[in-house]
């Protein structure tokens, strides 16, 4: 534990602002946590599990091991002075225990201060760990956190409704983790205006989703309450959509991008 890492944590929980969301876009690795963490008015970081294993041309839902993962974080922590939340999956263990251990790791040997903690089984959204368990498995989190000493911001998701499953078990669950230690719901599946005021509503806490376009507009999320919104691959995508354009244009013998020129060092 360090001072900073500790500071960091503290400021990365005050940065979830029901009506003043945290905005994350997501990165992936050194390059892309530097040029984002300099973007005008970014406050925090946040990974996305998808783009960290995708560029190394493995898939998501744990496709890479524990340690790798571990190796990820360390390097987007390291290229910014800014907090840092790693999406960790389910925590590369299939019991509490083992869950608790990678924890203590991560937060000791990357300098993160903030995981997102999935409530899935498998690398699809259904079936999930049932309640019991997936409440002790963010129970385990905190336990990590206490034993180092970092208030870990604990972002636990609820895969209910983008499982197809019901909206009373999607609730049950998200006040179940936070009484376990969670500090923050990610609440999948908030397709409209009104899913999210009910869960609003319901659930005893703040509450953070993934935006996308389609979706409820950032502004909107703010007005109704909304205390963090991130991107996930979304950005990755965004990436890629740039490089391919602009790799078109080129093979074409047209203009050079503008975007070509721009500069950039670790």
């Amino acid at each position: 534990m360090t001072t900073s890492q500790l500071q960091k944590a503290e400021l990365f929980n005050s940065l979830h602002v029901p009506g003043t969301p945290l905005i994350v876009t997501n990165v992936w690795d050194a390059i892309t946590a530097k040029v984002v963490s300099e973007a005008p008015g970014v406050k925090a970081l946040a990974s996305a599990s998808h783009s960290v294993s995708n560029v190394r041309g493995l898939p998501d839902g744990e496709g890479i091991t524990v340690d790798e993962a571990i190796a990820a974080a360390r390097l987007i922590a390291a290229a910014t002075d800014l907090p840092v939340s790693i999406d960790f999956e389910k925590g590369y263990a299939p019991d509490a225990a083992g869950l608790t251990q990678n924890v203590r790791r991560l937060i000791e040997e990357s300098g993160a201060v903030g995981i997102n903690l999935e409530d899935s089984v498998g690398t699809s959204k259904a079936p999930q760990f049932d309640i019991a368990t997936a409440a002790s498995r963010v129970a385990a989190a905190r336990a990590a956190a206490v034993a180092t000493g970092i208030p870990l911001v604990i972002n636990a998701r609820v895969d209910t409704l983008a499982g197809g499953g019901e909206w009373g078990e999607a609730v049950e669950r998200a006040n179940a983790y936070l009484d376990a230690g969670a500090d923050v719901i990610f609440f999948l599946g908030l397709s409209d205006e009104d899913k999210v005021k009910r869960a609003l509503d319901e659930v005893n806490g703040r509450i953070s989703v993934i935006a996308h376009p389609g979706a409820v507009p950032l502004a909107r999320l703010a007005e109704l309450g909304i205390s963090r919104v991130s991107f996930g691959p979304g950005s990755l995508g965004l990436t890629l959509a740039a490089l391919q354009r602009a790799a078109t244009t080129l093979t074409a013998l047209g203009e050079y991008p503008e975007a070509l020129g721009f500069k950039y060092a670790l």
